[in-house]
């Protein structure tokens, strides 16, 4: 015979409040504001099971490229925001986001990230696949 828990209810709660978290916090994605030292890039992602989706402002005085970097390697283009441009762009399962700055400037652009967000996030010299 079964008795029942007088925590059954509490435990039950606080799962559901548990879940609710965790589901906002996928769906909201990350917003962040970039500064990109002159003759640096951004990285974001590269192996991650998931893809994922960048909304991005240029905020800045320099334009900033975006490339992806697939997970099998190489690079390509997608895009180069001009000060005060918008873009959306979308990276496969595994693939880098590469942000460049290839100014003598700062370059600053606001992101959101939706999609696959536990990414990994990083500063390299130029040129580096």
């Amino acid at each position: 015979m079964r008795t029942s828990s007088p925590f059954r209810p509490v435990f039950l709660l606080l799962t559901l409040i548990a879940v609710f978290v965790v589901a906002t916090a996928c769906w909201a994605g990350i917003r962040s504001g970039l500064v990109i030292e002159p003759g640096k890039q951004f990285v974001l992602g590269g192996g991650q099971p998931g893809s994922f989706k960048v909304e991005a402002h240029n905020v800045g005085k320099v334009s900033v490229e975006i490339r992806e970097r697939p997970r099998g390697g190489g690079i390509f283009g997608k895009t180069t925001l001009a000060p005060g441009a918008r873009g959306t762009l979308r990276f496969m399962a595994g693939s880098t986001a590469v942000l460049l700055n290839p100014s003598t400037q700062q370059a600053k652009v606001d992101l959101k990230i939706s999609g696959y967000t536990r990414l990994s996030m990083g500063y390299e010299p130029n040129g580096k696949l």
